[in-house]
């Protein structure tokens, strides 16, 4: 009885409108599902109509501003106390960082990315030739590269400041925005921030299982040899509900830290298998051609507006890319800066930059090559089942074409399930924590607020899967991005001042503590 009378309790001042624009959203796409999904497409055209530039700009001086952080001269002050080890190891640490905030969506995507860009490749190059095939293995590792992971590693500093050297006594973002706020009013300004927060991450987890289900829905239909339905897809979201539910419920250290685990060794084992099964001397060769373009091009494939021909490309893709990323911030952030204890300022924004970037371009550079490799040599017509059966088909399919075809794709239909259960209950679990009242930052959320979150995750999932169109889901992700650029520039704010105000004089060779 006394441990529940020591929960944390709802915030319903964040709680009650989110819940109110959550159902609004789910509701309309489960019973009118063509014109809402009309009106999400129209808001996404709008935005990236009028502020793909700002998406860019913003990816650029994320990654600017995590450089700084790094290499400056704040860059080992440590984020704890004098003597304090990091609260997990480097492994766990890793683990659960990668999974958290990419989960299987670099299977939904690795297979079938590359296939997209040489039907609509970059540069108004001509569909299907050789630089659309070398480019369309470019520009995954691009999309999901250094500046994504500059996205996600800017927000977890000012986070971890708070919490471990300022010692704020909550879980909150908001209170990560404390040095860029006025004082008079900041609590309904911080309020206002949450509420964006949390509705930029249901729009994030929207997308990702939107794409999710219908991905592991094609996988289980192909390995029984079965037709897709919406049953399947359904009891797929109803099984993932249960799954990430019971690993929310059990809390931070007993449920995601476990899942993070099985996920990385599970992902090894599916890139190494790709590689030594598949033609690794192909994918190896396209893989080193491929970061050769990239890092040459980095700064014009950044930029690319295409402001002359205005054709699609980089709104389609860079653009919905850098909002997907900055829809996640805040879960990303608060998760990262949570579990980022006990280490300094340059060893979260590298390690976080350094090993999301290994692990993105591992798992895209073989599975993409993989996929690519088939279309070139037309040993599986790839092109053609996207276009006939969409990207879920095309995944199951490949991934089939492997050796010990069924086995092989009965691993990686696990991989997906156990690797969206992780980025999902990593998303219940920071979404509730901001809906939580005076939470600090060693207690964990209300059980029955983190099993709220991981329901209506599931049931706003529905509503894309009754609208049926991948656009739609891509859709809702940038709808709710936009508002998170403004809320990284306040946090860029306060960490910098915090910093100033609390490290006027620095060795530069030293980890640094603040002194009481």
């Amino acid at each position: 009885m006394n441990q529940e009378i020591e929960e944390p309790k709802v915030d319903f001042a964040i709680f009650s409108p989110v819940l109110i624009v959550v159902l609004a959203s789910a509701i309309p796409l489960m019973i009118f599902p063509q014109p809402a999904a009309k009106a999400v497409m129209f808001a996404r055209t709008f935005i990236m109509d009028n502020f793909l530039w700002l998406y860019l700009v913003a990816g650029l001086s994320a990654l600017a501003f995590c450089l700084w952080l790094a290499f400056g001269r704040y860059g080992n002050v440590k984020l704890g106390q004098a003597n304090e080890e990091p609260e997990y190891s480097n492994i766990h640490w890793i683990a659960m960082m990668f999974t958290a905030a990419i989960g299987a969506s670099v299977i939904a995507w690795g297979f079938a990315e590359p296939i997209f860009y040489i039907q609509t490749p970059p540069f108004n190059f001509t569909p299907g030739s050789h630089e659309a095939f070398e480019w369309s293995h470019v520009y995954p590792m691009l999309h999901w590269g250094i500046i994504p992971w500059a996205i996600y590693a800017l927000p977890a500093v000012p986070i971890a400041y708070m919490l471990y050297v300022r010692e704020y006594p909550v879980l909150r973002i908001s209170s990560a925005c404390d040095g860029a706020l006025p004082i008079k009013g900041r609590d309904k300004i911080k309020t206002g921030i949450d509420i964006l927060i949390v509705l930029g991450i249901v729009g994030g987890v929207a997308t990702t299982l939107g794409l999710g289900v219908p991905l592991v829905s094609a996988m289980i239909a192909t390995l029984f040899e079965v037709e897709d339905s919406m049953l399947i897809k359904i009891s797929v979201l109803a099984f993932w509900t249960a799954l990430f539910g019971t690993s929310v419920y059990k809390g931070l250290k007993a449920g995601i830290k476990i899942l993070a685990d099985i996920n990385v060794v599970l992902a090894i084992f599916a890139i190494l298998f790709v590689l030594i099964a598949g033609p690794g001397v192909f994918i190896l060769d396209l893989t080193v051609n491929s970061f050769g373009l990239m890092f040459s091009n980095f700064m014009s494939t950044a930029t690319w507006t295409d402001p002359i021909r205005e054709g699609d490309f980089p709104e389609a893709w860079t653009g919905f890319y850098w909002a997907w990323w900055f829809a996640y911030t805040g879960m990303v952030g608060l998760f990262f800066g949570r579990i980022s204890r006990g280490r300094t300022i340059r060893q979260l924004v590298l390690g976080v930059i350094t090993w999301g970037c290994i692990g993105t371009w591992l798992f895209l550079a073989v599975m993409g090559g993989y996929s690519l490799f088939l279309e070139k040599t037309g040993a599986l017509a790839v092109t053609e089942i996207l276009n006939s059966q969409g990207m879920s088909f095309l995944n199951a399919l490949v991934i089939k074409s492997l050796p010990f075809g069924k086995i092989t794709l009965a691993i990686f239909t696990v991989l997906s399930i156990i690797f969206y259960a992780t980025t999902i209950d990593s998303s219940a679990y920071v979404i509730s924590s901001i809906c939580a009242k005076d939470l600090e930052n060693t207690q964990e959320p209300r059980r029955w607020n983190r099993i709220t979150w991981a329901v209506l995750l599931a049931l706003i999932t529905a509503g894309l899967l009754q609208a049926d169109s991948l656009q739609t889901t891509l859709s809702m992700t940038v709808v709710s991005s936009l508002p998170m650029i403004p809320i990284l520039i306040l946090l860029c704010i306060s960490i910098r001042k915090w910093l100033e105000e609390d490290f006027a004089h620095l060795n530069l060779n030293k980890e640094i503590v603040k002194t009481k």
